[in-house]
């Protein structure tokens, strides 16, 4: 029998959002010195953050971790129970761990911090309770306190969760700007992502080179540039001089054009109907600069050129889309 869906359901759902949205507000005013003080024992720390929670909130310390590692900050996830079983050995003298724990009286993380101690590391601690046991062992406490969880019941972490994730984001978000992580360096994090291959693709990277890319001189007939064009399937040719310098560009639009002014063209020279001094860019350029390029002046190729306009390769929208740029 198909559930149909409770009306009530879309209340409720709104409330949820508005004790989660409360939950994250409430944070603001509470934020000062302690969490200055969380920021600088990381940044002036000699290796990770180690960042631990057991349940929903080792979930919410994975993400944290996550973030931290993709933003500038080296960081990875320890499972507390794990770690008194030997993974412990993975934290040294010179890291600062991060613990979550709502309540501050998780036995697994309790259990793991006079070894946490021992080892000389630091503890920042994000709880919901400020008077537990975890807030009082720590270095700092970051209050994550939530006057209710947004589960009906008052029993699934939901809030709370939502709370240390938004103050991990802070506290990674601020970790990034002290650092001065710029857009440069999360492309450099996330090589396989759009954003990556948008800042780190080179021309030099998707261009075609050599016999690929096609090229006539300036003594060629308009037949010999077509078939030029047809054979290199790129949509046009350069035209070069004796010192393969580019002095034009012939493309599709350019034979169109021909067409309709001029007749029979088969032996005129392609110098009457190329476009001269036509736009190139260098190879060491970002892709993404070609692709603004070409989307600007509303045309689908570009000339590689070097010094002194010598053509060294070329690419075309196709080329782009393959190298996931676009």
């Amino acid at each position: 029998m198909k559930i149909a869906a409770n009306p009530s359901s879309l209340t409720l759902a709104r409330q949820v959002l508005r004790i989660e949205s409360d939950a994250v507000a409430a944070l603001i005013p509470r934020l000062g010195n302690d969490f200055l003080t969380a920021v600088e024992l990381i940044l002036n720390c000699g290796g990770r953050v180690v960042v631990s929670g057991i349940g929903k909130s080792g979930h919410i310390a994975r993400k944290i971790a996550s973030t931290m590692a993709s933003t500038g900050t080296p960081a990875f996830f320890v499972h507390p129970a794990e770690a008194s079983h030997g993974d412990i050995g993975m934290i040294t003298r010179d890291d600062v761990m991060l613990a979550l724990s709502n309540s501050g009286e998780s036995a697994e993380l309790l259990t793991i911090v006079p070894a946490i101690r021992r080892q000389g590391a630091k503890l920042i601690a994000i709880t919901g309770n400020g008077d537990s046991t975890l807030a009082r062992e720590c270095d700092v406490h970051l209050d994550a306190h939530v006057d209710q969880e947004a589960c009906p019941l008052g029993l699934a972490p939901t809030a709370s969760t939502t709370a240390a994730l938004a103050l991990g984001d802070a506290l990674s978000v601020a970790l990034l700007d002290a650092r001065g992580f710029n857009a440069d360096d999360f492309a450099r994090s996330h090589p396989g992502g759009s954003l990556g291959r948008r800042l780190l693709t080179r021309v030099s990277d998707v261009m075609r080179t050599g016999e690929a890319v096609p090229a006539v001189s300036t003594g060629a007939s308009l037949r010999d540039a077509v078939l030029e064009m047809t054979n290199k399937r790129m949509g046009m040719t350069a035209v070069l001089d004796e010192g393969h310098c580019i002095v034009g560009i012939f493309t599709d639009g350019d034979l169109r054009r021909s067409l309709d002014q001029l007749g029979d063209i088969r032996t005129r020279p392609v110098v009457d109907v190329m476009t001269r001094n036509p736009r190139t860019i260098d190879a060491d350029d970002l892709a993404v600069e070609a692709v603004e390029i070409m989307e600007h002046h509303k045309v689908n190729q570009i000339l590689v050129a070097g010094k002194d306009r010598r053509l060294v390769g070329a690419l075309n929208m196709h080329d782009l889309f393959r190298a996931k740029v676009i």
